[in-house]
């Protein structure tokens, strides 16, 4: 890395990071031997220590190992809500020399079957308010589909009372589930199976989170322990974490942004994370205020949800020393607000499931808004020409490409798809990202959007993220998403859907949305078309879903089009 391309690096923090030749699951057994009675999760009340933590992952990998015959590489799903049990089963698989591959538990049916085919899996923990969806992929035959099914429910680990209001499918009592192959967590803990040694090495595979699948289907991210111990102690380091530090960890773990900083780094400190398994701004505030929160990862439309209730005067947040995220730019109406009301800066960052989280961070001292910061230890990042593959100069823009040690191995069976995502520079494995950027004078990286998001206004580029940010700013916007709409004159113009402030709504006209964007940005940029909506779609890590409204107002103008064509004929 050069220097001189970063001088705000923040002060005492070295600029090599040197990783641990260890598995994760021996930070599991540093922490529980350091502090065995401090409690490691908070659950709706209930505390679950670290000895326990260890203890009862250790009981899971015995079991898989002994039952489900899960053998040194083999992948185990794991796809559940945020719980105990997720964190306890992550590091029972990994205890088992196995690989975990998390599943968005929003996924069903085929996109659930794929999980199974693709990863070759036989063996999936699952809640009991999901199993409706497992069931039918057990295989009849051995070989064939899921073999073995654990099902966890997550009311077990309500031993106290909670204060804060628990979710329904939270609380629902243990149902019984009689099918050979399917065995209840209380169970499996029950059973007490010891497993065999711990074997994996810091080269052998650990994770296989899978790609959103914005081109094709989902693709396995192969990371090895090195590669995921990089990001989850770069993310220690780069936040000074100490071990009494209070974590509210409410960003789905089966993203990678959630698995690193919510869980897995603070493994790695022994320390403390209060645990949600829906996002709930009254509960996210109370829960602050109860357990004297002292670190929180969100992401922006979790930001703006917590930021716009009416009730958040009545909550203390003092406790609150730093607040972090990324998958999307902070709008800087929201940043500022969350300014005025903490006194704390949205901390940044940048990174995919390619590489297993961070690769770009802001510095913490000195944090610039809607940036994605600067490459962090031992990272070489660089922007070039997409279609020449040359670097470009400060302030262009152009493709994010990475080298880093946080980098994937390779897409899990594809070589063709891994083969496409990577580019040798100088000599060097880069990864391309995908999304374009550019770097400003003090070696900051921002993001302009993806690569294919790109609206194309009778030959003007225009960047949805930008004009978002930008229309954040409208008192009236409580959420809103930018996409590209055919146009005859143009080729394409720009379309605004927006969620009114319940403050605004029905006070406020689209035209009038339309003008004041008008006075806020280029003519070329501001939207033509605003469409009041009551929501938005999201991903489960909380993400707005452009693909599927742009999509969707594609299909809506096809069948109109057909619609006059067949009245045309008629006529």
């Amino acid at each position: 890395m050069n220097e001189r391309h970063y001088p705000h690096w923040p002060p005492q923090v070295p600029r090599h990071l040197t990783l641990p030749h260890t598995n994760l699951f021996y930070n599991a057994e540093v922490s529980a031997a350091r502090f065995p009675d401090k409690p490691f999760i908070i659950y709706y009340g209930t505390p679950v220590t670290f000895a326990q933590f260890k203890d009862e992952a250790e009981r899971v990998a015995g079991f898989l190992q002994h039952e489900c015959r899960v053998k040194a590489g083999d992948r185990v799903l794991l796809y559940m809500q945020n719980s105990p049990q997720w964190i306890i089963a992550y590091y029972g698989i990994l205890r088992a020399n196995a690989v975990v591959v998390p599943v968005n538990p929003m996924n069903m049916g085929d996109e659930l079957a794929h999980y199974v085919e693709d990863s070759d899996a036989a063996t999936i923990i699952a809640p009991q308010c999901l199993f409706r969806h497992v069931e039918p992929l057990i295989g009849k035959q051995p070989g064939q589909g899921l073999e073995h099914v654990i099902v966890a429910t997550y009311g077990d680990y309500l031993q106290r009372p909670s204060p804060v209001a628990v979710p329904e499918f939270v609380a629902a009592p243990r149902g019984r589930f009689d099918r050979d192959g399917v065995t209840a967590w209380s169970d499996v803990l029950a059973r007490n199976l010891a497993p065999g040694p711990l074997t994996a090495g810091p080269d052998d595979l650990c994770v296989m989170p899978y790609t959103s699948g914005t081109t094709g289907r989902p693709k396995g991210c192969m990371h090895t322990h090195r590669s995921v111990m990089s990001t989850l102690l770069g993310g220690c380091v780069w936040f000074s974490s100490a071990a009494d530090g209070v974590h509210l960890s409410v960003l789905p773990f089966f993203h990678v942004t959630g698995m690193q900083g919510g869980m897995n780094s603070v493994v790695f400190a022994g320390a403390t994370i209060v645990v949600l398994s829906r996002w709930d701004r009254d509960a996210a505030a109370l829960c602050m205020q109860k357990y004297r929160i002292s670190a929180w990862q969100s992401i922006s439309t979790m930001m703006v949800d917590f930021l716009s209730n009416p009730r958040l005067g009545d909550y203390d947040l003092s406790s609150l020393s730093g607040t972090r995220g990324g998958g999307a730019a902070m709008p800087d109406a929201i940043a500022k607000k969350l300014k005025m009301l903490t006194g704390l800066d949205y901390v940044e960052g940048y990174g995919m499931s390619e590489t297993i989280a961070g690769t770009h961070i802001n510095p913490p001292h000195r944090p610039k808004p809607q940036c994605l910061g600067i490459p962090v230890f031992d990272v070489d990042s660089r922007v070039i020409d997409p279609a020449t593959l040359q670097e470009l100069p400060q302030g262009e823009t152009g493709e994010i490409v990475v080298n880093a040690p946080q980098v994937m191995q390779g897409y899990w069976r594809n070589p063709k798809a891994t083969a496409e995502a990577f580019v040798e520079l100088d000599g060097k494995r880069f990864l391309r990202t995908g999304d374009l950027g550019h770097i400003d004078e003090d070696g900051y990286f921002f993001m302009t959007d993806r690569l294919k998001r790109m609206i194309n206004a009778s030959g003007y580029k225009v960047w949805p993220a930008e004009v978002e940010a930008l229309m954040y700013r409208h008192p009236a916007i409580h959420e809103v998403c930018v996409i590209g709409v055919k146009d005859e004159k143009r080729g394409e113009t720009v379309k605004a859907l927006v969620v009114p402030d319940v403050a605004h709504a029905g006070t406020i006209s689209a035209q009038e949305i339309i003008d004041w964007a008008h006075g806020q940005m280029a003519a070329y940029k501001a939207p033509r078309i605003v469409e009041f909506v009551a929501s938005l779609p999201k991903s489960g890590s909380g993400k707005i879903l452009w693909r599927k409204l742009q999509e969707e107002d594609e299909a809506r103008t096809a069948a109109q089009a057909n619609a006059q064509t067949s009245a045309g004929d008629v006529a």
